[in-house]
């Protein structure tokens, strides 16, 4: 079994475990609430980004697959029962775009784990938000998680650049369905279109990234005015 197989079971069981937990404390409807948000928030922070047709389906692919408030779990449910077949066939750097991929939905389900037990009993807005996130006192998990979205971009960027796969993506999308696993095949094809045209991912990547940083320092600086837009 390769490192990102590995890497991508590891991740599965962390943030089932984590739902469930979620899901025995009453808190899945908070953090619902937070990643909805969340949503608002980075679509309108990164609106500039979203308005250039170059970069409108990274954007897009972000928001509603990694950071969204939907329902991951039959796409995990998919991962989890085909992945030891998968691991034979696919390449390892479409392994690791998805461990990569894994990885940041999984970090960043316990970052909203934490802000929604900040939160409960208040509504979710650009001042509380800006409070609990203060409150939580996680900035270097936070870090990772902007560091994450350059490693999941880059991953994202070498997938496409593999010759045939976009072929791949669009045969097996039939037998995936015949499979049980069209939940795993749409996300791995949303991945794959989002960053197809979007040339030299850095001038997505980079921008997004700093203005995240940035975002970041101005919330644990209580010097700075609180720099989240009123969604």
């Amino acid at each position: 079994m390769s490192d990102s197989t590995k890497q991508i079971i590891r991740h599965l069981h962390g943030i089932s475990t984590m739902q469930e937990i979620a899901e025995k404390a009453g808190l899945m409807p908070n953090i619902r609430a937070v990643q909805a948000w969340q949503c608002k928030r980075l679509l309108t922070s990164h609106q500039h980004m979203y308005q250039q047709k170059r970069f409108k389906p990274a954007v897009e692919f972000f928001i509603n697959e990694l950071y969204g408030p939907n329902d991951f779990s039959q796409r995990d449910q998919d991962i989890a029962r085909i992945i030891p077949k998968m691991s034979r066939f696919l390449p390892e750097s479409a392994l690791q775009s998805l461990a990569s991929a894994l990885h940041l939905n999984t970090l960043s389900f316990e970052l909203d784990f934490d802000l929604a037990k900040e939160l409960v009993g208040t509504e979710v807005n650009r001042d509380t938000y800006a409070t609990a996130y203060v409150n939580c006192n996680n900035h270097a998990t936070r870090q990772q998680q902007i560091d994450y979205i350059r490693t999941l971009g880059t991953d994202l960027a070498d997938v496409v650049k593999m010759k045939g796969i976009s072929s791949l993506l669009f045969i097996s999308r039939k037998p995936a369905k015949v499979a049980g696993v069209l939940a795993l095949h749409e996300f791995l094809e949303k991945g794959f279109k989002s960053f197809k045209n979007i040339g030299n991912v850095n001038d997505f990547i980079t921008p997004v990234i700093n203005k995240e940083h940035q975002i970041m320092q101005q919330l644990i600086n209580p010097n700075l005015p609180n720099p989240l837009p009123d969604v």
